[in-house]
């Protein structure tokens, strides 16, 4: 009852599972990362394949994303989210027993193949929360993964002492808690489950506008919903392709920016870790404190216009780097462009397709985030071992600038989502 009082006091309480779920579910990946020289030194991994064990939960991601968002569309967010979060669960209990790399390797499988959290929990924000409020809910996303980026890697290793079943057993204590609270406390979303919703969408996303709630006379048979749905959509391609330009660019960055800070500056792990807990930091400060103000101020488009022209410049910058003020800097600005860009893509995305289509839309973007993952990593080594420094940070500018090209395109998503549904 106590638990139920203090959910009641939060905004959109029925939404507090999913951050949970995301956070865990990142928490899961970074929880890894101090434990590397572990795998490495203790079954005798070379390095390609300790980075091959990270990529492959992207992998499999990359294919089973839009199938859960697929699903949740026809099912229900509620069951596929619960059946994600087990095969999650059931992937930490495997970590925390594995006695050899395949094992290993097996675990990082499982968690990818049910790699529903996140598709279907963007896919839920789209449901539940208002237009108004929806760039500013949806970028809870982006701060849950950056809480999970900071806390992982301390929790991992606090408990590397007993090995990886320490690790793994927290992991998978805190999937089942997941499990708990989504079974007591979240509410069915998916608007096939009622008559009446709210928020279909019908908005224009720049203007901060609604026309209320609205009552649907009939909704599409879900098995006429093929997976090329969204894709027909020319508002939804365009708005996923200008995320594919944004997620490259952002993982190209991330995935190295570790080995960067190592082979410019000679910094150890411990000063890289410092200094990205402080960027880390500085995403919360501003996803609360400056992100509201300025969506107040200048609106959810001109902000995301504002994030990603930040991105063009700061990643441009890393090739003048010299020293880790400099670096400090440039991981900060990210920080902010991150802060004001991703929430705020996500939410147009989901404007621009029906109520019954928010989940293969956020499936399809996990995909590409996925992709991302598994391409990140590979390009970035390459860049770093074999070019010049500078063709680092000026890639991951060039596709930083077109999804900021892409941005200056307006969009009225409710004009362009009626004359959707009058010619269906």
């Amino acid at each position: 009852m106590q638990l139920t009082r203090v959910l009641r006091k939060i905004e959109y309480p029925q939404l507090t599972p999913l951050w949970i779920a995301v956070f865990i579910d990142i928490l899961g990946f970074s929880v890894l990362i101090p434990l590397l020289p572990f795998f490495s030194a203790k079954y005798g991994a070379p390095p390609w394949q300790i980075g091959l064990l990270l990529s492959t939960n992207a992998l499999f991601s990359f294919f089973s994303g839009p199938i859960w968002g697929a699903l949740s569309d026809k099912r229900g967010r509620k069951p596929m989210l619960l059946i994600s979060q087990a095969g999650t669960l059931v992937g930490f209990v495997m970590l925390a027993f594995s006695s050899n790399l395949t094992m290993l390797f097996a675990s990082r499988v499982v968690d990818g193949i049910f790699g529903g959290n996140y598709p279907i929990a963007k896919a839920m924000i789209g449901d539940v929360v208002s237009p108004r409020d929806r760039s500013r809910l949806m970028s809870n996303v982006g701060t849950a993964h950056v809480l999970a980026s900071l806390v992982g890697p301390g929790l991992g290793g606090l408990l590397s002492q007993w090995g990886i079943i320490a690790p793994g057993l927290a992991s998978a204590a805190l999937s089942a808690l997941t499990i708990l609270l989504t079974v007591l406390f979240l509410r069915e979303s998916n608007p096939r489950g009622g008559r009446s919703f709210q928020n279909a969408g019908t908005v224009a996303a720049s203007e901060g506008t609604t026309d209320g709630d609205r009552e649907v006379d009939a909704l599409p048979d879900a098995d006429q919903l093929g997976p090329a749905t969204v894709w027909r959509n020319p508002i939804a391609r365009y708005l996923l392709v200008q995320w594919g330009f944004h997620t490259f660019s952002f993982f190209i960055y991330i995935s190295s920016i570790s080995l960067f800070a190592y082979v410019k500056l000679g910094l150890n792990p411990q000063e890289v870790g410092r200094l990205l807990m402080i960027s880390g930091a500085v995403r919360v400060f501003i996803r609360f404190v400056v992100f509201v103000r300025l969506l107040r101020w200048l609106g959810d488009r001109r902000t995301s216009i504002l994030g990603l022209g930040t991105f063009v410049v700061v990643f441009a910058m890393l090739a003048f780097v010299r020293n880790q003020v400099q670096f400090g800097a440039v991981l900060c600005g990210v920080s902010f462009a991150a802060a004001c860009t991703r929430g705020v893509l996500t939410s147009f995305l989901s404007f621009s397709v029906n109520p019954w289509e928010q989940g293969r839309a956020m499936g399809l973007s996990a995909s590409l985030d996925s992709l991302a993952q598994i391409a990140g990593p590979l390009v970035g080594s390459a860049v770093l071992g074999w070019l010049p420094l500078w063709v680092y940070g000026g890639l991951a500018s060039l596709f930083a600038t077109g999804a900021f090209a892409m941005a200056f395109r307006h969009f009225d998503f409710y004009d362009a989502r009626r004359s959707k549904e009058e010619s269906a």
